[in-house]
């Protein structure tokens, strides 16, 4: 599939429980009806995520396949993608065309992260009951992505954590980078995560798609003068 015709890929990722696979069900409810969406679980040895998602009813079955890492998380999206990008790969040539296919990371830790050549822009996840302090600590997730998603406020006054607080140490690490606090279960939950993904999806038609992630360090030299390259925060569309 060509570069110019393949879907916007957005990588989602949080530690367990945060409700990644409860935000990309509302998202594609939500926006369903609008665009023609696909989905890639992963889950180390089980398909527990995709069968949720199917459960949900929210888009045609064949339309949400599941990657088996059979590792840590991390590793099928951020060092070896080449399950994920098959898998992507095979999605689209079966089912598309596609307008967007969300990749779900198995549940992770603060430095999870999506490699630029599977993901072209990312949503992390955290929430409430986890505690008020995790966005203070930071780390690729919290740091880069491109929106953070503080999910259970409603949870919020049950575990004694501050949704403010956390927003503003997100916003503190997140040099300006969006961070959106939500409850799904209420009404409007979702709404201003699916503006944000509707944004992303018209500026990668428009062939106008820019990370808001900074990226790795600058390349350095080696003492014997060997260069190195490093990724870097804007987003090309790769053929495969």
């Amino acid at each position: 599939m060509s570069a110019e015709r393949r879907a916007l890929r957005i990588g989602v990722a949080g530690p367990v429980g945060t409700g990644k696979s409860s935000l990309i069900a509302a998202l594609c409810a939500t926006l369903g009806a609008e665009l023609r969406l696909g989905v890639v679980t992963n889950d180390i040895y089980t398909t527990e995520d995709a069968e949720f998602l199917r459960a949900q009813g929210v888009l045609a079955p064949e339309r949400i396949v599941a990657v088996q890492t059979g590792c840590c998380p991390h590793t099928a999206i951020r060092d070896d993608v080449s399950a994920n990008l098959q898998a992507v790969e095979d999605l689209e040539a079966a089912q598309g065309p596609l307008a967007i296919v969300f990749v779900e990371s198995g549940g992770d830790n603060l430095t999870t992260a999506f490699s630029p050549a599977l993901a072209d822009t990312q949503i992390f996840v955290l929430d409430c009951a986890g505690g008020d302090d995790v966005p203070r600590k930071g780390g690729p997730g919290v740091a880069r992505s491109d929106l953070l998603v503080i999910n259970k406020v409603d949870l919020a006054p049950l575990v004694g954590a501050s949704v403010e607080r956390m927003v503003s140490d997100a916003g503190a690490r997140r040099d300006g980078r969006p961070t959106l606090a939500i409850d799904l279960r209420g009404s409007g939950g979702i709404v201003d995560v699916a503006a944000w993904v509707l944004r992303k999806e018209s500026a990668w038609r428009a062939g106008a798609l820019v990370s808001e992630d900074p990226g790795p360090p600058a390349p350095h030299h080696t003492p014997g003068g060997a260069h190195h390259p490093h990724a870097h925060g804007v987003d090309h569309a790769h053929a495969h």
